[in-house]
Parts: structure tokens; sequence; C-alpha cells
């Protein structure tokens, strides 16, 4: 008894020493499937490998900077960036600046980067204003990325976000999915069902930024009225079909990973109201041919979102409010 007591405590002292040290000496948690890496490697005009050359990457819209130093073989890594536009700054010793402008990056997204440093003075700078290349040296993952640009402009019936996922290559909707007042619909999941180059829908991972949001079924997420609400709060997101690498997990089918917008330097939002009514929908063709009434209908989506800087360069803030508000009663 003595003995299991005495073991009790030691680990409960290691766990309150585990919890201090982690409070005390915090650190940077790895978020690569939500965070884009940038890395490549240094050399000089001749080709060789230039170390200690000091890489800053900074956020065209938000200011934030990441910095890295080119290892021994010339080689710097830079991880968990957010999706957006970057400027990149290599420098060093006895070479002219590089800047590089107008980088995308995307979520999880692993860039490859390789540089080439001119012999000079540091305070020249040689400006490159090309685009990044956009094959993936990094990675074979299969997949395609839903942008911030068809998230708002595409038309989306009941406005739920997932449903962009179609636009994906081996993405398909199953089609005999229970109606979204079935007995069965909760045992399948009450989002869109969708089978990922082939695979079940229970076997896909739904991702939001990068907490898993599965329902208990571990099918797609979706409300009563069997979409997910949000679609001005989603920045992109990406659906990886095949080939992603082990760090997702979780899943033997697609994954989907969305990521939320936040705020930025320049303030910004939207309003908005979106009307669905029997008075504005066709008859089909069973109701035409009968002479009957359309069924009521009436759906009013509305909401608004908003953000911008708290404190600039450093603080940001960015919030989103949707309602929904179905009736079809008629009442």
């Amino acid at each position: 008894m003595t003995r299991s007591m005495g073991g009790y405590m030691c680990v409960k002292f290691a766990v309150t020493f585990a919890v201090l040290i982690c409070l005390t000496h915090p650190t940077r948690l790895s978020a690569q499937m939500v965070g884009a890496t940038v890395s490549g490697t240094v050399v000089d005009p001749s080709g060789g490998v230039v170390p200690g050359v000091k890489i800053v990457i900074k956020n065209a819209s938000t200011g934030s900077v990441a910095n890295a130093l080119t290892n021994g073989v010339g080689v710097f890594d830079a991880p968990n960036l957010p999706p957006g536009t970057y400027e990149l700054t290599a420098s060093a010793a006895g070479f002219a600046t590089l800047v590089r402008s107008r980088i995308t990056l995307t979520v999880g997204q692993e860039l490859v980067l390789n540089l080439s440093l001119e012999v000079g003075n540091t305070n020249q700078q040689i400006e490159v204003t090309t685009e990044a290349p956009t094959v993936d040296l990094a990675n074979a993952t299969v997949g395609g990325l839903i942008n911030e640009t068809t998230v708002e402009a595409l038309p989306l019936n009941g406005r739920s976000w997932s449903d962009l996922a179609i636009l994906a290559p081996g993405v398909h909707t199953v089609g005999n999915q229970p109606a979204i007042n079935g007995t069965d619909r909760t045992k399948r999941g009450m989002g869109l069902e969708l089978s990922i180059s082939g695979g079940r829908p229970q076997q896909n991972n739904y991702l939001l930024d990068g907490v898993n949001i599965n329902n208990y079924t571990n099918a797609g997420p979706g409300s009563l009225l069997g979409g997910n609400l949000g679609t001005d709060a989603v920045g992109e997101f990406s659906v990886l079909t095949t080939n992603y690498s082990a760090e997702y997990g979780r899943t033997s089918g697609g994954v989907i990973s969305a990521i939320t917008k936040s705020g930025t330097n320049q303030f910004h939002g939207s309003v908005y109201e979106f009307l669905r009514n029997a008075s504005l929908d066709a008859a089909n063709y069973i109701d035409d041919i009968n002479g009957n009434p359309k069924p009521p209908f009436r759906r009013n989506q509305f909401g608004a979102s908003a953000g911008g800087p708290i404190r600039k360069d450093k603080t940001f803030v960015f919030g989103d409010y949707e309602g929904i508000r179905q009736n079809l009663a008629g009442c």
C-alpha cells in the first residue's frame, strides 16, 4: 500500500511539474495542416551554398514577420505561415540583398523556393517580382484548392461552404443520401455526403483551423438544415484526395481543411441578406401539370462580418454572424 501510494505521488508530481514547465516555457505549436511552409536552398553565383543567410518573410496584409536562417548547407525553413501574400528578403555579408514579392501562400502549402544571391553590398537590392513557382516540389499530394474568390462569388443554395468541395477533382456527392428529415439521416451525418477518391463518406476528415469537426458518426458536419453556415468567415480550404502526408491522420479518405479569415491592417466587412421563397421558385413538373399550388417555402439568411487592426502589425480582430430562418408551414 505504501509503495503504491508512493508511486501515485511520483506520478502526480511529474504531471504537475510538466504542466508548470509548459505554462512557464511556452513553445510554438506545429500546425502544418493549416499554416503554409516556405523552404529552399540559397546559393551564390557559382552554385555553392551560402550558410548564415538571414531570411525575413513579411505578410503584406498584417505586417507580421517570420525569420529564418540558412544552415550549414544553405537550407532555410519557415513553417506555420498563415495563408496570404508575402514578401521575402534574403541578406548576407558580401552579397546584394534579394527581395522577392508576390509570394502567395495557401492553406497547408509547402512551397520550395530556391534563391540565388549576387555578389555585392547589402545596401544594394535586387527585386524579383515574378510569381513563385506553382509546381509542388515538396510532396506528391493530390487535391484542389477552393480559394476565397470562389467561396465568395459562386452561388450556394443554403450557403454551405463545404458544398464547394465537389469542385475538386475526384470528389462526388452520394446519390442515395436520405432526406434531411429522414430517420437514417442522423446516423449518416447531417452534412452533404461526399465520396472522395471512391471512399465512403464516413472516411473523410473535416478540419477547421486544424481542429477536427466531424460529427459523432465521423461523418460530414452539418446543421439540422443540412449545411454549414459561416461562408463569409471562411477564407479558403483545400481538398486533399490522395497521397497526403501522415501528419493529417485520422482518415483513410479525403481531407477537407478550411481556415477562417482574420483581421488585417485595413478595416473590412460585409452585410448580407439572402432571400428564397415560393413566390420566386418555379413549380416542379408534377405540381405544374396537375395544377397544384407550389408548397409553401420561405428562407432568410442574413448576417454581417467585420475585421480590422487593434494594434497595427501586431493584433487583429475578425468576427462573423450569420442567422437563418426557414418556414415550410406557410404561416
